[in-house]
């Protein structure tokens, strides 16, 4: 069987933080996967605030898509070349935290492509338990 795959575009502001929150969570329990739905929202929660720091205006997709009966994949993809770093925060920042995370919650299973008009950035949540696509 194919990869279920379902995508929105957003505008690049912070209310497409919670736009894509709820779309990627509601996606998911449609699919059934409703344990994976708080890590989810972490993580496109993440990955979209990135996107808008960018400060690119062309255009923003979030897209979330089954690839296997075990695996979701949640993916943002933006007009901006900039490519994601993950670093070390001091203990006071207020902020630089957000791909640790990221990496913690997918076990390392993130990754950047890069494209001619931008890049999409990709991180794989597994469930214990296979749910019949």
């Amino acid at each position: 069987m194919s990869a279920k795959t379902a995508s929105v575009c957003l505008p690049y502001g912070p209310e497409s933080v919670g736009a894509a929150r709820r779309f990627v969570c509601a996606q998911l329990r449609e699919w059934g996967m409703g344990d994976l739905v708080d890590d989810a929202a972490l993580i496109v929660s993440e990955l979209v605030t990135n996107s808008i720091k960018t400060g690119c205006q062309t255009r923003m997709l979030v897209g979330v898509r089954r690839p296997t009966d075990y695996t979701v994949r949640i993916l943002v993809g933006d007009g901006s070349r900039s490519m994601p770093v993950m670093v070390q925060a001091r203990p006071d920042a207020t902020s630089g935290r957000g791909l640790a995370m990221v990496h913690r919650l997918t076990h390392g299973r993130w990754g950047v492509t890069p494209l001619p008009f931008g890049k999409v950035v990709h991180a794989d949540l597994a469930t214990p338990v296979p749910v019949p696509r």
